[in-house]
Parts: C-alpha cells; sequence; structure tokens
C-alpha cells in the first residue's frame, strides 16, 4: 500500500546551522503518530514542511507516491491540513471562520453541522456569533481544529494544538481525533510534549536536537 506520506532524506538549513538532517518517515493511512523531541529540534518545522509551508533544503516528500512539488498546493492542502499551535482565526467572527472551507469549494454552509462540530468539540451555538477577540486560547485552538475538519482531509498535522486545554477538554479532542483515524482512516502526525498524550500513543517519533535526525521509534500499541 502506498503510504499517504513519505519524507525521505529531508533536510532544512535556514542559516549557516542545520535543524533537520536526513529525516525519513512515513505515514499510513489510518496511523497517528506522535513527534516529540526537545526544544529547537525541528518538530515545528518539520511539519510546516511536510504541510508545504516551507520548502526543504534537501530531500522531498511524496503524498500517495507522487512529489508534492508537483501537486498543486490549494489541492495538496485540502487534502493534508495543517493545524498550529496559535491559531491565525480571521474575519471578525467564529462564522466567518467556519464558513471559509465551504467558501473555496464554492459550497453553501450548513448551519447543522457548524453547530453539530461546535457541540462535539464543547462549545455552545451562541460561540457561532462570538467575536474572535472574545475567546479564550482554547477556544480560539478548537475552533481552528473545527474549521480544519469541515472537510475532513486525508492527514492532519497537528502542532501542540491542545495546549492550551483544560484536561476535559483536553482528553475530548484526543478522543475525537482517535476516531477520525480508526473509524475514517485519516493519518495524523500529531507535534506534542505532553506526558499523557505520549504514553496514550499508538506510535512515536523522536527527533534529535542540532539536527540529529530521529532518535527513535517506538510502538506503544498495537
Amino acid at each position: 500500500m502506498t503510504p499517504l506520506i513519505q519524507v525521505n532524506q529531508l533536510g532544512f538549513k535556514p542559516g549557516d546551522t542545520p535543524l533537520l538532517d536526513n529525516i525519513n518517515l512515513t505515514l499510513n493511512e489510518g496511523q497517528f503518530t506522535l513527534i516529540t523531541g526537545p526544544s529547537g529540534s525541528g518538530k515545528s518545522t518539520l511539519l510546516k514542511i511536510i504541510a508545504s509551508l516551507l520548502s526543504p533544503t534537501s530531500g522531498n516528500i511524496l503524498y500517495r507516491g507522487e512529489d508534492i512539488v508537483h501537486l498543486s498546493p490549494e489541492a495538496y492542502r485540502q487534502q493534508v491540513s495543517y493545524c498550529a499551535q496559535t491559531p491565525a482565526l480571521f474575519g471578525e467572527t467564529v462564522y466567518d471562520n467556519l464558513i471559509f472551507p465551504w467558501q473555496i469549494r464554492d459550497m453553501r454552509p450548513e448551519p447543522e453541522k457548524l453547530l453539530a462540530d461546535l457541540a462535539q468539540f464543547n462549545l455552545a451555538e451562541v460561540t457561532l456569533q462570538k467575536s474572535i477577540n472574545e475567546l479564550s486560547g482554547g477556544e480560539k485552538q478548537r475552533i481552528s481544529l473545527i474549521r480544519n475538519l469541515q472537510f475532513l482531509p486525508k492527514v492532519l498535522l497537528l502542532d501542540e494544538i491542545t495546549s492550551a486545554l483544560d484536561e476535559r477538554n483536553k482528553h475530548n479532542v484526543n478522543e475525537i481525533i482517535h476516531r477520525y483515524v480508526k473509524e475514517q482512516q485519516v493519518g495524523v502526525l500529531w507535534v506534542t510534549h505532553d506526558k499523557d498524550e505520549i504514553t496514550h500513543a499508538d506510535d512515536i517519533i523522536t527527533l534529535k536536537p542540532n539536527a540529529g535526525g530521529i532518535e527513535e521509534r517506538a510502538h506503544d500499541r498495537a
């Protein structure tokens, strides 16, 4: 089976010192992989490169066997969706953000789906009309994730997306993402420092600092 994502000998050198060197990994359908490692090891940078937001200095990335440089960035990013730790919300309201994925596909938003998604992430219906400036950090993280899930991608790239959440909502987000992996065969790469998330991971990749590559791979659960 062709992997969803295949990273081959990837390197990234933003200046005189390399940040990533000789990174190799694969992500298959229905695979949930956590990426961890010390600060400065390039975890977030690796996700941004896979998301095609940064270009690698060396190596390449394949999506379903095809080099992503040959794919339309818009089409690729609809299938490989990146969610940053610090949400980039826009417009004036939550509604403005959640209808955006519908607008770029020239489709009419379905209010029932928007409200159901809010409820799934423990957010009240009135949140839809809230100003983005009224939202807490945890609410912003959840709205950003809901926006990415309006049309389920093949791959989710998640960067510390539960860092501002309380334990209840952190657990809920983990359950939702695991459900998409198991039931919809979404592939997930999730950057985290959270020990609880690491403990319950299916697969773990640890990056070494100072462009040391991948330190270890662990499979905690079948």
